[in-house]
């Protein structure tokens, strides 16, 4: 993989950067069924992403366990204060606090069990940021309303926020609306709770729900500075840099088209209102939007920060004949100079740092990198008598992505924080399985349930742990050194 071809930065990271690691209730906690929790999209998602939803659970979801996160929380929290964290980005599932999401009162054991999660979190000094909506529409929600088309939402996502804000507002500093919100284009089942395929939706249906999650985000940005005047929320976007397959000026234009379909929603987060090329793209396809004056006003609510996921880059092209690439989830075309994960996720380094200068060059607000990671098929083994996994593929690729945080820290842009993505194994959101595995920590749990559940240090805890202990500074420019 080709190096940039600029000076390295030199020193440890900022001071107060925010080191730690991030996961998402539906793949972590299990006890689906537990603690008065309602039914959320899901657990009729038992393939993940990449198969339709059943009508009902099924005993093959291997989220209904997950790694039992919901009764093993103590033990996950106090792996994380070993390795360090400042900080550990989680969500809320919403049917846990709403179990059908238009109730007028909240589960009161659900909002027990999350804040037993704070009380580990304060024992061990780990400042919690807290997404709200990670991908957990309740059922309900999605199959009695239509989910983000229907405008409802709205005010049930405004009273689920103004509940959490009120019973946690005094422990949780940081907040994110929605988890990848851009990637409603893509998934608007996973991420809008619109139970029709994509392909089934009409502009006009697709942008509505968007809107309306813009609309609803804005609304509680101002709600939870109202209520918690020190608090920060940010939106949390998928990032990918769009390049030019080729030099061609068409190519470059397509491109741009690209990267204009998720910047939106960065845009109009961060300036209050939508920008001129998305409304021509309305114009040009016949998409008249239902916005109020309202709506308008509470768009203007603009955040604090910019969260972003961070996996690979993408091509795109306007030759209409080459094919696009089956790994990348957010579409584009293969990139010949980049080499693949085991998943086909082509791995870039450099365009973390492109992504960073663009977003702050563009917006000029805090960045905060809530998820980056390298998922892989891990094999456990024993030295010296203690199970264990040698990945050093992992600690490469960490590195290779942390040194480029560390550039664009350098070429002037303003850094939280970074906050590895499946900080321990999970259950993959994409296809379901645990043998997709991103951890330092190694869950003892098969793709066919069977497990122990045991927890096992990587060889990547130790390196991260050095890496928090010396604020980066163990960050290397050449070969990673575990």
């Amino acid at each position: 993989m080709s190096q940039a071809m600029t000076k390295p930065a030199t020193g440890p990271f900022p001071d107060g950067f925010l080191w730690g690691g991030a996961t998402a209730a539906n793949q972590i906690e299990g006890a689906y069924a537990e603690g008065g929790k309602g039914l959320s999209i899901q657990d009729v998602m038992p393939k993940g992403i990449t198969a339709p939803p059943t009508e009902g659970p099924t005993d093959d979801n291997l989220k209904q366990v997950a790694i039992d996160f919901y009764h093993r929380y103590a033990e996950d929290i106090a792996l994380f204060a070993e390795m360090g964290f400042k900080v550990y980005r989680f969500s809320i599932a919403w049917s846990r606090i709403f179990p059908n999401g238009d109730d007028e009162q909240p589960n009161e054991e659900g909002l027990a069990f999350y804040e037993r999660v704070l009380d580990e979190l304060e024992k061990h000094g780990i400042e919690p940021l807290v997404t709200i909506s990670h991908y957990e529409t309740p059922l309900n929600l999605a199959r009695s309303y239509g989910g983000w088309t229907n405008r409802a939402l709205i005010g049930f996502y405004e009273r689920y926020c103004r509940i959490l804000f009120e019973r946690f507002g005094s422990r949780v500093k940081y907040w994110l609306t929605f988890n990848e919100i851009n990637s409603i284009i893509h998934e608007p089942f996973v991420s809008g709770g619109i139970p029709l395929p994509r392909q089934g939706l009409t502009e006009q249906d697709l942008y509505q729900a968007i809107h309306h999650e813009l609309v609803a985000s804005g609304r509680v940005t101002r709600m939870a500075h109202g209520l918690m005047p020190d608090a920060q929320v940010g939106c949390m976007i998928v990032a990918h840099p769009v390049y030019p397959l080729t030099p061609s000026p068409d190519d470059v234009e397509q491109a741009m088209h690209t990267a204009h379909a998720s910047y939106a929603f960065g845009d109009i987060h961060c300036r209050g209102e939508y920008p001129g090329y998305l409304l021509r793209h309305f114009r040009d396809n016949g998409v008249e939007l239902d916005v109020t004056e309202q709506d308008r006003e509470d768009l203007r609510n603009t955040v604090d920060f910019v969260s972003f996921s961070y996996y690979m880059s993408i091509c795109e092209s306007a030759d209409a004949s080459i094919t696009k690439g089956p790994g990348n989830i957010m579409g584009g075309v293969p990139n010949p100079t980049l080499e693949a994960s085991e998943w086909g996720w082509q791995i870039d380094p450099q365009g973390l740092r492109v992504i960073i200068n663009d977003y702050w060059e563009r917006w000029q607000k805090p960045l905060f990198i809530v998820e980056n990671g390298l998922g892989a098929l891990d094999v456990l083994v024993e030295v010296d008598g203690v199970p264990t996994v040698e990945d050093d593929y992992r600690i490469r690729y960490m590195n290779d992505h942390l040194v480029q945080v560390r550039e664009a820290i350098a070429d002037g842009a303003q850094v939280m924080g970074y906050t590895s993505w499946g900080c321990i194994d999970i259950v993959s959101a994409g296809t379901s399985q645990l043998s997709k595995r991103y951890g330092f920590i190694y869950v003892d749990r098969n793709d066919d349930g069977t497990g122990t559940l045991e927890r096992y240090r990587k060889k990547s805890f130790g390196w991260y742990r050095d890496v928090i202990a010396s604020d980066g500074a163990v960050v290397d420019n050449g070969v990673a050194v575990a």
